[in-house]
């Protein structure tokens, strides 16, 4: 699989977490932080009834996140690598945990609901920073503001570059189609909907380090054997 399916594959799996962010755990974002910081300046007004401690915790361990993935990531090689594999390895492996989280203690008490938005953002900026790294054009799996904005500026009604249309198209639609899985998935229960994320996350993991042993290690030619001499 390429990088951008794999990249496009994590930008499904932030739609599904934000979804149960916003939906079940009192309207935090665990990738969009923009949407955080929007709603805590808002809240800083008064009276407005929006939540103040679930996005403050949500920024600080996406933030926490995003620094671990990029100490990890400072001295790696811009392509996949072990520590790439390393890291969305451990955002599946939290995301798993977080559904048995959310699962076993549910959603009921402002702490719980806290400390699961805290663990979704942490996972969502490991893989904000890894996704940084990689380097995809357009995709960065978290947001997709600047993805729209090029989208619209180089269409026919813009610039009429037409660069990367579908690339940006499928970022958009794909993150999208998250939430609305998301949102479904809740209807059921929201340890579903971040275990599918989970699973996404995972075989991104997999694929992608397959992918990159392969390159790393091509297949060796199969060498041909000399013809024998035909005797007289």
């Amino acid at each position: 699989m390429t990088p951008l399916g794999l990249m496009l594959a994590l930008t499904f799996a932030t739609g599904v977490v934000d979804a149960v962010g916003y939906l079940s755990l009192d309207k935090v974002f665990a990738g969009n932080m923009t949407g955080n910081v929007v709603i805590l300046g808002m809240a800083a007004t008064g009276g407005t009834g929006l939540p103040v401690l679930g996005p403050v915790v949500a920024l600080v361990f996406f933030l926490v996140g995003a620094a671990v993935a990029g100490r990890m990531l400072r001295a790696a090689a811009p392509d996949w690598s072990r520590r790439c594999t390393v890291l969305l390895g451990g955002v599946g492996l939290v995301l798993a945990a977080t559904a048995l989280g959310l699962a076993v203690v549910g959603v009921a008490a402002p702490a719980a609901r806290a400390s699961m938005a805290s663990s979704l953002a942490l996972a969502m900026g490991v893989q904000a920073a890894t996704a940084r790294h990689l380097g995809v054009k357009d995709v960065t799996t978290v947001v997709v503001t600047s993805t729209l904005t090029g989208l619209a500026a180089d269409s026919r009604l813009g610039a009429a570059r037409g660069q990367a249309v579908v690339r940006r198209g499928a970022a958009v639609t794909l993150i999208a189609i998250g939430a609305v899985t998301g949102a479904a998935l809740c209807q059921v229960h929201e340890g579903l909907a971040v275990a599918a994320a989970a699973l996404v996350v995972l075989a991104v993991t997999g694929l992608g380090h397959v992918s990159a042993r392969s390159a790393d290690h091509p297949a060796a030619a199969v060498p041909t054997s000399p013809m024998t001499p035909i005797s007289p």
